[in-house]
């Protein structure tokens, strides 16, 4: 299945070893980890039953803002997010929405297309780290 802006690769890791490795390896980039979030946790404190689903909420100002002045609406999707999550045959997947796609669907000034493009970048090398040896 395959969702427009939503980019999604498979892990060489356990679920809580890759969202381990994605932490390290954005506070590695200078980015701000804002919150972890354990949905499966979640889950079971509430009596029900969920696959490993961990949600890293992080990001860097000096890449957010300016998208924001652009377009205050971008700040529903900033900080920027990933989610690792264990499908039903025990394959552990890194999910994340596409810059590119998020300043498509906010109408940012193209103006500020270096700051997306580096944030690609950015995500992207965080997700090789978090799901390659």
């Amino acid at each position: 299945m395959t969702t427009p802006g939503l980019t999604t690769i498979q892990s060489s890791f356990e679920p809580k070893e890759t969202m381990n490795r994605l932490e390290a390896a954005v506070q590695a980039k200078g980015m701000t980890v804002f919150a972890r979030i354990d949905h499966a946790a979640g889950a079971t404190a509430a009596g029900l039953s969920l696959r490993p689903t961990e949600v890293l909420i992080f990001g860097n100002a000096k890449a957010g803002t300016p998208l924001m002045n652009s377009v205050q609406t971008i700040g529903l999707d900033l900080p920027l997010k990933a989610l690792v999550w264990q499908d039903a045959t025990r394959n552990t997947w890194l999910s994340y929405n596409d810059p590119g796609w998020l300043a498509q669907r906010h109408g940012i000034d193209p103006e500020t297309q270096p700051v997306v493009a580096n944030m690609t970048v950015a995500l992207n090398g965080v997700a090789k780290a978090a799901t390659t040896a």
